[in-house]
């Protein structure tokens, strides 16, 4: 791993180092192949940077994604049963439609 630090900040002032992690680093933190980071990036937003031809990653990045829940929506993120319905999004459409009717009925 690579570290990169700032330039000399303030007397009395100590910045931590940067973790600049590769593509091939970013996988085996992550315990996935390098394909799967790849895909994690395009798919699911992992924060990530190309300079070149080659990837770069801060560690304290992946580590603030992997804190927050996959974004997704309620029905899908709590009924897996669901997901893959091909009827799924006409389905809640069809049921957001009808409470705006019943809210503006009230």
């Amino acid at each position: 791993m690579t570290q990169i630090t700032s330039p000399t900040p303030p007397a009395g002032v100590a910045l931590p180092p940067v973790e600049v992690l590769t593509l091939a680093e970013a996988a085996e933190y992550l315990r996935v192949s390098e394909a799967e980071v790849l895909d994690l990036i395009q798919n699911q937003g992992l924060p990530s940077r190309k300079v070149g031809a080659q990837w770069r990653f801060l560690k304290a990045a992946i580590q603030d994604w992997l804190r927050v829940p996959e974004k997704g929506d309620f029905w899908s993120r709590n009924f897996g049963a669901l997901k893959g319905d091909p009827y799924l999004e006409e389905i809640l459409e069809r049921v957001d439609r009808e409470r705006k009717l019943a809210e503006m009925e009230e």
